[in-house]
């Protein structure tokens, strides 16, 4: 910091600007981001005064005239350090970041006092912007460089307040606000790279291109949109007059990275008559001792000016390959090693055609290939055998980006983009012998190969027959058609009017996303063997194809006005029209949600009139729509089925059942899960006519404070309720009711002419879209004869209202000294409700938007809770101490209690036998479930307990501490050493479990209740060496 001069020699407005200058304070966010590309700088002159600024890496200028009032503003601003002057001789230098307004006064000051200082951005990440209602946090290159993190985007955007990471089945995502992790959406320079197939994956900039990277955790403008959760915007570097050039290696070796814990079996309810024998309780499942992973990543950059002033580019091409040995479960017929290639590239291009006129280019490459080799091994003894086979995977793809900004006056700003992105998420497999195994989407040709083989059997019966498995399955799991990706093409037009005290912005977001998807079982089936509580061992068939391309359109306008009612008070109100269609696999539409409002209102108080403290608020309705992956199962046509069987034997290769004979009863019986039977449905019927988005309403208090001139103080209370959700209910007997139906024990369904339904048929689907707790009207075509019929559905006949809602006090910390910068955030949360969203983390469910929440009533009893990612203390600290000019020190505490853990178990009797759904209801506590039923009081014989979502405990408190070390030779200009060490203290905390308690076939206990599925990663080293010129 340059600016040391003594606050009592200087104005209220200098001292104002002082202030900024010492803590950063003065370089975050205007009112609701100013782009998501971009930045801006805002101030007050004499009126009619010439104020310019000069960018002096770029040579970029731009002048403009004060407004009769004094206001100036720069809009839509490349991110970097400018200079800024006055006609009367003002001179400072200021850094613009992405989405944020910095502010620079001229006003009444005397000139050749402020000729001698000089602003300069600092450190913090929340900082006082009196003009900004959001909740955000900035962090640069330099900053993430100097903290132990890891090189990902998720991973720094868990630094921001509010945000805790999500389930394991999920890739760890950021949950923001008590949201799911599919609930966010992700930018690079404008360009939207979030993967709507989902939701749950989005395209990774190369890490060393990044410049900023800003972290919207809550109170965003109308801009911003199709998000309840946060939103992660990127901008990467960029050229300048200047040649840089330079070349970076990151490398963790396996020899000093600790080994994850063992996995050994928990459930206490394991332990009871037979077919038990003894408690299971306390048995190795998972030995992780053999495993093994190292990682390296090199990357190599340039940058400079193709023409002096005009054109530049900056570059990067980069390798990241990782390593994994995996010896797993010891049950398990196979182990794997796993390798992971990603060659990454990126090419920014600025071209500066005048001043007034500026064209970008972005194109980046993401692409990994993901090769993994499949080994026979013997069951308990965990030795590797031949090899059976190989798994190869393609992720990831291109993204391309064109923006034009024209400053067309000095009160109008207007800006266009266009991006094009694909991500592959294709699949194949190979055999040892050579023979390709693949699925190309057709439902009636299913995946060859090996089936999968599930051996959900007790202990006791394993050790009697041995276990159960395939010595040539390779994935245990489906195949994706190996033509599987998705598309993306954005239009988006934004513009800024500065009318007097009003600064009005508007603009139209087109968004046209496609998807080829769908999976098929490996060898075509599942077969899951269990055992009856009268020791009968059955198994299950289960077969499930999908495939189609499917499209989501998305279409927005939005206008918003910041009006600065006083030079100290700025009132923010905004509007945004969302209009998402969703269409099939034959291009029909299936749910079109138009002109969704979302109003967004908000204000900022510069209390003292110094930027001391800011008192701050904002309201907001905020809508999500569909994902593209609903159409794969929910509105084209694909094949769900299940029967059981007993049998005679077990092939000792494929670990298929061989001697098969259907059950007696409803399980022997071929079902349609669903409805599903291979036909496509008709697009009228399987949604509701009336059916509202997902959106959810947003409240924020808050207040920030200078303690000093060195440390800020912030405090925000933050309210978010779910209003309305989206999801599919599965239960066509709430139709059948509704149309006048009855159920006769001889002949089935009958209307009242004694007439029965056709089921299922295209034009009656089981599963159909709704809002959950709302009156529903469907289309049916209840006799197959084509004509669709209305039915009008109560909302309590279907499933109780989506209740999702969370609060929280964020106390956040931010100090910038010398040598030291500090972060910190304390946020006492809680997340209640009977929906997560978007997807399930009690069962890992990725079908995003229609989970298994509302399939039927039966399955909302006791879910109201405390939700998956309710994480009640989060404790944040992490900064860096500069011990010498050659030497510096950094580090990252993360301090956070556990999520509450749910007992889930079978819902029996239904109809006579367990539910469909299985281990999926919340209760459970039984020994004996699959006892016959009390022919006197028709109840089940045996303890079955309601254990209401969680309420059976929570897992423990997690601590880890990251620290590193910096060293760069002052004999070696450039050149730079750095070692990190995560988790110093191996704390191995377990952050999730298996919460499913009872056999879904059977409902006997489960031995897999409560085994962990995921811990805190272990103690590992990671070393870097980097050389800039």
């Amino acid at each position: 910091m340059t600016n040391q001069r003594n606050p009592k020699h200087l104005s209220k407005g200098l001292r104002r600007t002082a202030l900024c200058a010492a803590l950063g304070l003065c370089f975050a966010g205007g009112v609701h981001a100013q782009s998501n590309s971009s930045g801006a700088i805002v101030g007050r002159a004499a009126a009619g005064e010439t104020i310019t600024i000069t960018n002096p890496a770029t040579g970029f200028s731009r002048a403009i005239t004060a407004g009769s009032d004094g206001s100036y503003r720069f809009s839509a601003l490349p991110t970097g350090q400018y200079t800024i002057t006055s006609s009367s001789g003002g001179n400072r230098t200021v850094n613009v970041s992405v989405g944020t307004a910095s502010t620079v006064d001229f006003a009444a000051r005397d000139a050749s006092t402020l000729d001698t200082i000089t602003v300069v951005g600092g450190s913090s990440i929340n900082p006082i912007d009196v003009s900004s209602v959001e909740s955000t946090t900035i962090l640069t290159a330099e900053q993430i460089a100097k903290v132990p993190v890891a090189r990902d985007a998720t991973s720094v955007a868990l630094l921001a307040p509010g945000t805790v990471r999500g389930d394991v089945a999920f890739g760890n995502l950021a949950s923001f606000g008590g949201s799911s992790v599919a609930e966010n959406q992700y930018f690079v320079n404008g360009f939207n790279i979030t993967n709507s197939f989902r939701s749950l994956n989005f395209s990774q900039v190369p890490f060393e291109a990044i410049a900023e990277q800003q972290v919207k955790t809550g109170g965003y403008g109308a801009e911003f949109g199709r998000s309840l959760g946060g939103v992660i915007n990127q901008v990467t570097k960029r050229g300048s007059n200047d040649f840089h050039a330079g070349a970076s290696i990151y490398y963790t070796p396996d020899s000093l990275r600790e080994k994850t814990r063992n996995t050994y079996l928990a459930n206490p309810l394991a332990c009871g008559p037979a077919p038990y024998t003894a408690c299971t309780k306390g048995q190795l499942r998972q030995d992780s001792s053999r495993d093994s992973t190292w990682d390296v990543e090199g990357s190599v950059w340039a940058s400079g000016a193709l023409i002096q002033d005009r054109l530049f580019a900056y570059g990067l091409i980069g390798y990241k390959r990782q390593e994994q040995e995996l010896w797993g479960n010891v049950l398990s017929s196979t182990n794997v090693d796993n390798s992971v290639k990603t060659p990454t590239w990126l090419l920014k291009m600025d071209w500066q055609i005048s001043d007034n006129h500026l064209l970008e280019f972005t194109g980046f490459s993401d692409k990994a290939d993901t090769e993994t080799a499949v080994y026979g091994n013997t069951i308990g003894v965990l030795d590797r055998q031949a090899l059976i086979g190989t798994s190869y995977g393609e992720q990831g793809g291109e993204n391309y980006v064109l923006k034009y900004t024209g400053y067309l006056t000095d009160n109008f700003t207007l800006s266009a983009l266009y991006g094009h992105g694909e991500f592959s998420r294709g699949q194949y497999l190979r055999t040892a012998s050579g023979v390709d195994v693949r699925y190309n989407g057709d439902l009636h040709t299913p995946a060859t190969g090996c089936p999968i083989i599930v051996d959900a059997r007790p202990s006791s019966r394993q050790q009697a027959t041995g276990v159960y498995a395939s010595k040539c399955n390779l994935t245990g799991g489906a195949i994706p058609r190996s033509d599987s990706g998705d598309t993306r093409d954005q239009f988006r037009l934004d513009a800024e009017w500065l009318l007097g005290n009003h600064r009005l912005q508007f603009g139209v977001d087109i968004d046209n996303f496609e998807s080829v998807s769908g999976t098929s079982t490996e060898g075509g089936r599942v077969w899951r063997y269990s055992t009856l509580a009268d020791g009968t061992d059955i198994v299950r068939e289960q077969i499930v194809n999908q495939g189609s391309v499917n499209e989501v359109k998305q279409r927005a306008l939005y206008v918003q006005d910041s009006w600065n009612v006083t030079e100290n008070f700025i009132a923010y109100l905004g509007g945004r029209w969302d209009t998402f269609d969703n269409r099939d696999g034959f291009g029909n539409t299936f749910v079109k949600v138009s002109n969704q409002f979302g109003p967004r209102l908000g204000f900022a108080w510069d209390v003292n009139g110094d930027s001391s403290f800011k008192l701050f608020g904002n309201a907001g309705r905020y809508a999500l729509p569909l994902t593209s992956d609903v159409a794969t199962r929910g509105a084209s046509a694909s094949i769900f089925t299940r029967q059981q069987f007993t049998f005679t034997g077990v092939n000792p290769d494929t670990g298929a059942p061989t001697g098969l004979v259907p059950r007696e009863g409803p399980p022997g019986q071929l079902q349609y899960i669903n409805g599903e039977f291979g036909e496509p449905k008709n697009p009228l019927t399987v949604a509701a006519k009336d059916l509202d988005p997902m959106y959810q309403d947003e409240f924020i208090l808050g207040f920030q404070a200078a303690l000093s001139d060195h440390l800020s103080l912030g405090v925000r209370g933050i309210y978010r309720k779910l209003k309305a959700a989206i999801d599919d209910n599965c239960d066509y007997t709430a139709i059948l009711e509704a149309a006048g139906f009855h159920l006769d024990e001889d002949d089935g369904w009958l209307d009242g002419q004694g007439r029965s339904p056709a089921l299922p048929s295209a034009g009656f689907p089981y599963c159909r879209m709704f809002n959950p707790g709302k009156d529903a009207v469907f289309l049916t075509d209840l006799y197959g004869d084509g004509n669709l019929t209305e039915v009008k559905v109560k909302g309590d006949r279907l499933a109780p209202k989506a209740k999702r809602s969370y609060q929280a006090v964020e106390i956040f910390l931010d100090g910038n000294w010398d040598k030291v910068f500090l972060q910190g955030s304390y946020t006492y949360a809680k997340s209640k409700g009977n929906t997560e969203g978007g997807v399930k983390s009690d069962i890992g469910q990725v079908n995003t938007s229609v989970t298994q929440d509302f399939d039927y009533i039966e399955l909302t009893a006791d879910t109201f809770g405390y939700l998956p990612n309710d994480r009640r203390h989060s404790l944040k600290l992490f900064g860096n101490y500069e011990i010498s000019d050659e030497w510096s020190v950094g580090g990252n505490l993360l301090v956070q209690s556990g999520r509450p853990i749910n007992c889930l178990g079978v819902l029996y009797p239904y109809h006579g036998d367990f539910h469909v759904y299985g281990s999926s209801f919340m209760r459970c506590g039984t020994t004996s479930a699959g006892q016959s039923v009390n022919p006197d009081t028709g109840e089940l014989n045996g303890p079955v307990e309601a254990v209401p979502r969680g309420t059976k405990g929570r897992l423990p408190w997690t601590y880890s501490l990251d620290l590193n070390l910096r060293y760069a030779p002052a004999w070696a200009k450039g050149l730079s050493f750095k070692v990190d060490v995560f988790n110093v203290l191996n704390k191995q905390r377990v952050v999730s479990v298996v919460e499913q308690a009872e056999d879904p076939d059977t409902g006997l206990p489960s031995d897999a209740y409560l085994l962990p599925t995921a811990y805190q990663p272990p103690r590992s080293v990671r070393f870097m060496v980097q050389y800039d010129f």
